[in-house]
């Protein structure tokens, strides 16, 4: 082969890795959370994660949440909605939670699996507050310290012109309980392992039953199942 021929060769060479990088490139750009939006940012444990879809293509799911067979029980398929006053959400929905409610603190998301599962990966800008700390009466002082944290305040019992005036009619009090003022209280987002994990409805109904408002409790079944399924980031915690 002439020297002109190598050249030539090359410069075809060259051309054909830089057609095939372009192409993939185009296709890594078209794997986006949504249409219109390629990423997103939270804070997580003081640090900026960016969530994203993995960018293969040919990305499969492995592991775990691959697994179609798990004895039922307990691993059985929940229903969409754990109480017709609770919302359920989708990844989109998630989404824009991040990046308003969680970004502004007038919301949290948890992870509400038990600290061994939330040891193994949890999805960013989460805080893992086990199921069992809304289940368990043993857990009520510590359950009623999170609730406080999540924005709800102690409730004396009412004066007779408060107490009048709620009778009446005048006054607000869709969020007041006998014990708890939910005024002020953050909206929650609560998942677990997906549609086969029973530990976030259980949270749901722990919190439901102390008086947290049902509005201001949201649902996202899909859960770590679903998250890792679009191949969306996740972080291993520090602790």
């Amino acid at each position: 082969m002439t020297v002109k021929r190598k050249r030539n060769f090359a410069r075809v060479a060259m051309t054909i890795a830089a057609i095939s990088l372009f192409m993939a490139t185009s296709i890594a750009a078209d794997v986006l959370l949504y249409d219109g939006k390629p990423y997103l940012h939270v804070i997580h444990e003081g640090r900026s994660i960016k969530i994203q879809r993995i960018q293969d293509p040919n990305y499969e799911l492995k592991g775990y949440f691959a697994k179609t067979a798990r004895k039922c029980p307990p691993f059985c398929i929940q229903p969409i909605s754990v109480d017709p006053a609770v919302g359920t959400i989708g990844e989109i929905e998630l989404f824009r939670f991040m990046e308003n409610d969680l970004r502004e603190g007038t919301g949290v998301l948890i992870d509400a699996r038990t600290p061994s599962w939330h040891a193994k990966g949890t999805i960013p800008g989460s805080v893992n507050y086990p199921f069992t700390l809304f289940t368990q009466d043993e857990n009520a002082g510590q359950r009623d310290a999170i609730i406080r944290e999540f924005g709800a305040k102690p409730r004396q019992q009412p004066g007779l012109i408060e107490k009048t005036m709620q009778e009446l009619g005048l006054s607000d009090n869709r969020y007041l309980t006998d014990s708890w003022d939910f005024t002020d209280a953050k909206t929650l987002v609560i998942w677990c392992n997906g549609p086969a994990c029973g530990q976030s409805p259980r949270a749901i109904e722990g919190l439901l039953k102390v008086g947290y408002p049902a509005d201001k409790i949201l649902y996202y079944r899909g859960g770590m199942q679903m998250w890792q399924l679009w191949g969306l980031t996740t972080v291993v915690p520090e602790s």
